[in-house]
């Protein structure tokens, strides 16, 4: 699905790059949390498959164009923000240019939203939103779903349900996720494999290689 080969990035002229020879390969419908202390540039790497930004030397290989982003989320929206979640998801499925008006119900369905489909976007509860961000990210049918710290800023209860909506779409429909996380529990019981960046490079774990290496440095 993503193939990343020798990929160097700074973000100024400098040759001390913080992403240093990257060398992964994520696999079709598998779930990797990519890991990481605060600075070892986990967001740069996730705009760098974004495309948003184009690195230095090496590349990108993704064999897909259907691709779906949910960027970290930093704050609610205020409570008399002028718009329904319908109205944000029909303006997604425009710019998209797809006819079928019957995937904002769908996507809706998928993340268990649908009753608040003509709810103003700024009267839901922060989790509430986060649902409909994901629920949005679902309109173009992806094949791949890329997401920043899903769980940032929001209530215990709504993570549980959130991590179960993506790992559901993992596991039942085969999307493949990859998700920048601090939340090293949901990484553990939801991810496939793992990918550890320190040192401006990065290992990618099976889940239970991980498990085990964390085991040990525990003591």
């Amino acid at each position: 699905m993503i193939n990343i080969k020798n990929l160097c990035f700074t973000y100024t002229n400098s040759k001390q790059y913080i992403l240093d020879n990257i060398n992964v390969k994520i696999e079709k419908g598998s779930y990797v949390s990519i890991l990481g202390e605060n600075g070892s540039a986990k967001s740069t790497l996730l705009k760098l498959i974004l495309n948003l930004l184009k690195p230095n030397s090496g590349q990108i290989i993704i064999d897909t164009s259907r691709i779906a982003y949910v960027a970290q989320k930093v704050e609610n929206f205020n409570a008399q923000f002028p718009i329904t979640v319908y109205e944000m998801l029909n303006c997604h499925r425009r710019v998209l240019k797809l006819k079928d008006k019957s995937l904002i119900s769908k996507s809706l369905k998928a993340v268990g939203m649908e009753d608040h489909t003509h709810t103003l976007i700024g009267n839901l509860s922060g989790g509430q939103q986060q649902k409909i961000f994901i629920a949005r990210s679902l309109i173009g049918n992806p094949e791949l779903l890329i997401l920043d710290e899903p769980s940032t800023g929001i209530d215990i209860q709504s993570m549980e349900d959130i991590y179960g909506i993506i790992k559901g779409l993992n596991t039942n429909l085969g999307i493949t996720v990859v998700s920048v996380e601090h939340n090293l529990k949901a990484a553990l019981d939801n991810s496939t494999d793992i990918f550890e960046m320190s040192n401006r490079n990065g290992i990618l774990y099976t889940i239970n290689d991980y498990k085990y290496k964390i085991t040990q440095e525990r003591g």
